[in-house]
């Protein structure tokens, strides 16, 4: 090639590419130099980016806030004008009238309803944002207080005669009866505290309005411990303690901690499912600490153990004792001795009550019949829960023991007794027991439910025949006691509940059975 024409080629990529061309003389280094070059103006280029949607940004923002005031001036032009019109319109003479009302009146009425449209949409967003502020109830101690509850009513139909006829356990010789009630409404509260050694404290508790005024309780209905009362008020259960990352202490009234679960329903909640047919479910004092220790990322094992004031078995005859005076103590009050209770479990996941669970249990105390002789109750137990597949799951409890009527089993017993006709002598003998309940669970979807469960009490009718009366109490001749029931709940908003529910009861005593069969419904409003 000449060099002349070296020369042109050289000066037409000078005139085309002049900066390629520069940057190309200047750096001739090797390619990595290059992409480090590219990279750099890479970042560069993203920095500019960034600006540019920072400046966009304030630009739209400042348009907003012009936007903002200029509804103000407008909003602020049409109530002058608005109350013009008003004045004018007091002013002007009577011959006004005659003036057709669609050149004067149709300008003032359009104004008057865009302002009214301003105010209501003001008003609008204050009660959002006043709404939105009021995230907590607050008690005397500036603490949170939130409040529950579940408005109920219950209709009910039972072919037999039963204890209790609104929330019947067992079934009784006789007629059938039908009725409704309101009295299982739940009203409750859930509180939380401070902080206390780095643990966080809360406290609840449940009221319902089906406790039964002294002069009216019967030997079958058992109202809670602190339910005997001029009025329908009856504290439920009731929670407080403090929990840490792994480690909880509380004290409640509730129902034993070896039986976790309760059959789910909607009809029988005064006295829940399966009571006194294998449901371990009276409300007791108790104090109690519990230590999770996790095992792995899916498993945990949990231990729980509680002292326990056991109630009175509503068929435990009550006698006064020498130099007694005032309100008797119970069975476990006499002996001056709490209960223990304890209970292990291995947890399949950390949420307890989603995940799968097995666990055993027992229960230990003192108690004393009315002669002053002591005798210890005590249980052996075992839960599970289980997950399966078809949104289904099963929860199970079973027990085997010894005077357990404290815990709602035993055939509302604790001992058997007989009283010698002729010396008046009383004969006790505590009572041996076996039971338990078990629950099917079909989680349709959100807004439908369906549960079965079955459960048994059983005293052992060998040591309960010696002690039994002809025509004497019910209860005390009581041998066994089974439950099958089934519902469908149904919820067609998270505050809206309805329910149908079937069970049928069957009872037998040491001579003869009974059985009943009872149609329940359930509306409720949860809030």
């Amino acid at each position: 090639m000449k060099s002349s024409e070296c020369k042109q080629k050289v000066h037409r990529l000078s005139r085309c590419y002049p900066a390629q061309l520069a940057l190309a003389i200047l750096l001739p280094g090797p390619p990595a130099l290059i992409a480090q070059t590219q990279n750099s103006e890479a970042i560069a280029q993203q920095i500019q980016d960034l600006k540019s949607a920072m400046a966009t940004t304030q630009s739209q923002l400042q348009q907003s806030q012009r936007q903002l005031e200029q509804m103000q001036q407008q909003l602020n032009t049409l109530e002058l004008r608005v109350a013009q019109d008003d004045k004018s319109a007091v002013n002007q003479p009577s011959s006004a009238a005659a003036v057709p009302p669609a050149t004067e009146e149709h300008p003032a009425q359009s104004l008057a309803s865009a302002v009214d449209e301003l105010r209501e949409q003001q008003s609008m967003q204050a009660a959002q944002i006043a709404t939105h502020d009021q995230t907590k109830v607050e008690s005397e101690s500036r603490y949170p207080v939130k409040i529950t509850g579940l408005l109920l009513f219950n209709a009910f139909t039972n072919t037999r005669a039963v204890d209790l006829p609104a929330t019947p356990s067992v079934s009784l010789f006789g007629p059938g009866n039908t009725g409704a009630t309101v009295r299982q409404t739940i009203l409750g509260f859930d509180a939380r505290g401070p902080h206390i050694a780095g643990a966080e404290s809360y406290a609840d508790l449940r009221i319902d309005f089906d406790g039964v005024p002294q002069q009216e309780a019967g030997i079958g209905s058992y109202t809670g411990a602190y339910s005997s009362n001029a009025t329908f008020l009856r504290l439920r259960t009731a929670h407080a303690g403090l929990q840490w990352k792994h480690t909880g202490a509380f004290f409640s009234l509730d129902r034993p901690i070896f039986n976790p679960d309760t059959p789910t329903s909607l009809t029988a909640v005064a006295v829940p499912a399966l009571a006194w047919s294998g449901n371990l479910w009276t409300w007791n004092p108790q104090v109690g600490i519990k230590q999770t220790i996790p095992l792995s990322p899916s498993r945990d094992f949990q231990f729980e153990a509680a002292l326990v004031d056991v109630g009175q078995s509503p068929a435990t005859p009550r006698l006064p004792l020498a130099g007694t005076a005032g309100a008797l103590p119970t069975s476990a009050e006499a002996t001056r001795w709490p209960g223990l209770d304890a209970h292990i479990a291995l947890l399949g996941s950390t949420l307890r009550e989603a995940g799968n669970r097995i666990g055993i249990g027992g229960h230990i105390a003192p108690l004393q019949d009315p002669t002053g002789r002591r005798f210890t109750s005590w249980a052996g137990t075992a839960d599970a829960h289980f997950v399966l597949p078809a949104r289904l799951s099963l929860s199970a409890n079973a027990y085997r023991g010894l005077a357990l009527g404290g815990l709602g089993a035993g055939a509302y017993k604790d001992f058997l007794y007989y009283v010698e006709p002729d010396t008046g002598t009383y004969y006790f003998r505590p009572l041996d027991d076996i039971g338990g309940w078990a629950e099917l669970k079909d989680q349709v979807n959100q807004r439908l439910e369906l549960n079965a469960a079955f459960g048994l009490d059983n005293g052992f009718s060998s040591e309960l025949r010696p002690y039994a009366i002809p025509g004497g109490n019910y209860y005390q001749n009581l041998a066994r006691n089974r439950t099958a029931t089934g519902n469908v709940i149904f919820k067609p908003s998270a505050y809206l509940l309805f329910s149908i529910e079937y069970r049928r009861i069957k009872s037998w005593s040491v001579d003869r059975d009974w059985s009943s069969d009872v149609v329940g419904l359930g509306a409720g409003f949860k809030f």
